[in-house]
């Protein structure tokens, strides 16, 4: 056991030490020069404890200060103490380092992955396992309280970014002169953020894939998402809902038809368009709406009724429009012909065919087609009488035929094909029955072109279907009619907007060549879900994407896209790179 004297004869804290030293001082009146050679101080020293505590002791005479002790090292601050407990909550509810990354930045705090991966690793976290967007869709979202939407001073800066994919498309839109578009349109600006600030926010958010858009917070503290729009963040979903109020049919109509022009610029439309309806449900007291049947519900369902024009070789959605009514049902396919030709016929981008279904007009309006010089392809209805009809065709007037199908492949069609009178049409029109296509009913084709081959007809029908399947990407990816979506937008905006998405996504698969076929989801998957490390330099904006499969070939094809500027990025270029990480 150590002498209890020893302790304030030879004291080894530092705080003792000095203790006995200004007591020696002060009470026994023992010179400085003497204290500082008892206790191995230099003069100098001593005389500086001395003042620093005197000064301490007039702010504190309680001298509660003085038996403080100090551990050596950095010391832990308060505001990286509060970082470490949001880090340490966020992984409690399964989020990966890359989203903690991106909430623990909206908090402002300036921490790094690789000291959020220490931190948890030194609270005894593992590593996540690998999670399925079904699993990871499922984690508890994270409620936090975003900083104020504003236009980027573009001052150099680093930051990290869960979604930022969505820069791919930037310089599509200023290759195809999209923004320029955007800027010259009819759409209004706010107080704080411009019109193509704003509209690139609506357009971030569908290209982003982000469907419950109020229940989960990070889609506005995500950095990249924000800087897509040229904004710091993206706005709350209040602004979103307040800005939709503004937009009217009018000024959606104006946009589709400057980016019509655009399609036609860049031949992006061939001479067919195909059309169909699609019933977009209404959440809500839908009094004043009519019944519409929804086949992706299997029921009818009060709803708004819209219609879509698709191009089956580009896929590009040429025309949208929303709040049809039963009694103009009819004559949509004449608006569309308005609108695809803007009141004076291009010779250089003829509209040759039309494909529909049998409901989609009456004969009155085939004839009013007819004597535009436009030419439609059609199923006929089926009635008992047509039934009966067919089965009454002699033996030898069948022709067997081989379609081109899906997969590069061939398939054998039994036709039988003829010129009928239809009642309300006036002129004859050929009819094409077609069986042996594996349903229980044979299709009846109609059609006002006569020189075409019956295979080319059949084929040109079959790819309608793909509009319907682009309709079921609309509703699925974008989010057009989702239930769980509680962000209150206009159908015609929100109509507006995911036509343009749409057609971003089949402009980046015609870039990647061997892909253009992919649906949405799949290219989201392969190429635009993704983060990146974020530099804001003096010239230029530095994209540098994780490590990912399919990364050689998007640096690739962006290498290969005209270097340009954007305007609402402070004029800044923007280099794709790789990161040295997954």
């Amino acid at each position: 056991m150590k002498d209890p004297t020893l302790f304030f004869l030879e004291p080894s804290l530092a705080t003792h030490k000095q203790y006995e030293a200004l007591r020696m001082y002060y009470v026994d009146g023992v010179t400085a020069k003497e204290v500082a050679k008892e206790f191995g101080y230099t003069h100098r020293a001593l005389t500086s404890l001395i003042t620093s505590f005197r000064k301490k002791l007039a702010e504190n005479p309680d001298g509660s200060f003085f038996f403080v002790e100090n551990k050596r090292g950095r010391k832990v601050g308060s505001s990286t103490q509060e970082a470490k407990e949001a880090i340490v909550s966020l992984r409690k509810k399964y989020h990966s380092v890359a989203e903690i990354k991106v909430a623990i930045d909206a908090m402002g705090f300036g921490v790094s992955e690789r000291n959020i991966y220490n931190i948890l690793t030194a609270e005894g976290f593992g590593r996540l396992p690998r999670r399925s967007r079904l699993a990871r869709n499922q984690v508890e979202e994270i409620q936090l309280t975003a900083e104020k939407s504003r236009l980027l001073t573009f001052e150099s800066e680093s930051f990290k970014s869960s979604n930022a994919g969505v820069l791919l498309f930037l310089p599509l839109l200023r290759l195809y002169q999209i923004d320029t578009l955007i800027e010259q349109s009819l759409y209004p600006s706010t107080n704080q953020i411009s019109k193509t600030a704003s509209i690139l926010s609506f357009l971030a958010l569908k290209l982003s894939n982000r469907r419950r858009y109020s229940s989960d917070d990070t889609w506005c503290m995500d950095r990249g998402l924000g800087l897509f729009a040229g904004l710091n963040v993206l706005p709350k979903t209040a602004w979103f809902t307040s800005y939709s109020d503004r937009i009217t049919s009018k000024m959606n109509l104006d946009f589709l038809k400057q980016l019509h022009k655009v399609w036609l610029k860049y031949n992006l439309l061939d001479d067919t368009a195909n059309l169909d309806f699609t019933t977009i449900p209404y959440w809500g007291d839908g009094d004043h709406l009519e019944n519409n049947w929804s086949g992706k519900r299997g029921k009818v369902l009060r709803s708004m009724l819209a219609v879509l024009a698709h191009d089956p070789d580009t896929g590009i959605v040429d025309y949208g429009h929303s709040h049809v009514m039963h009694k103009d049902e009819s004559n949509v396919v004449l608006e569309f012909i308005d609108f695809y030709y803007d009141k004076r016929k291009s010779s250089n981008h003829p509209l040759e065919y039309l494909v529909f279904d049998s409901k989609f007009t009456s004969y009155e309006n085939l004839s009013k087609l007819n004597e535009q010089g436009i030419k439609f392809i059609t199923i006929r209805r089926r009635g008992k009488r047509m039934l009966d009809h067919i089965d009454s065709l002699p033996p030898g007037g069948w022709k067997q035929i081989r379609v081109d199908s899906a997969g590069h492949t061939t398939r054998s069609l039994r036709v039988y094909d003829s010129t009928e009178q239809l009642r309300g049409y006036g002129e004859p029109v050929r009819q094409i029955i077609i069986t042996g296509n594996g349903k229980i009913k044979p299709a009846v084709v109609i059609t006002n072109d006569f020189d075409l081959p019956a295979e080319r007809i059949i084929r040109k029908y079959a790819q309608r279907w793909s509009v319907g399947k682009n309709i079921s990407t609309q509703i699925d990816f974008f989010h057009l009619n989702l239930v769980s979506s509680s962000m209150v937008i206009k159908v015609d905006f929100d109509l507006t907007m995911s036509i343009l998405a749409h057609n971003l996504y089949r402009l980046l698969a015609l870039e990647f060549e061997r892909y253009s076929h992919l649906s949405v989801q799949t290219l989201y998957d392969k190429f635009v879900y993704n983060a990146a490390d974020i530099e804001i330099a003096p010239k230029k904006i530095i994209v540098k994407y994780k490590k990912k499969r399919n990364l050689p070939l998007i640096l690739e094809t962006t290498q290969d896209m005209p270097k340009v500027t954007y305007p609402w990025l402070g004029k800044k270029s923007i280099s794709f790179e790789g990161a040295s990480y997954s």
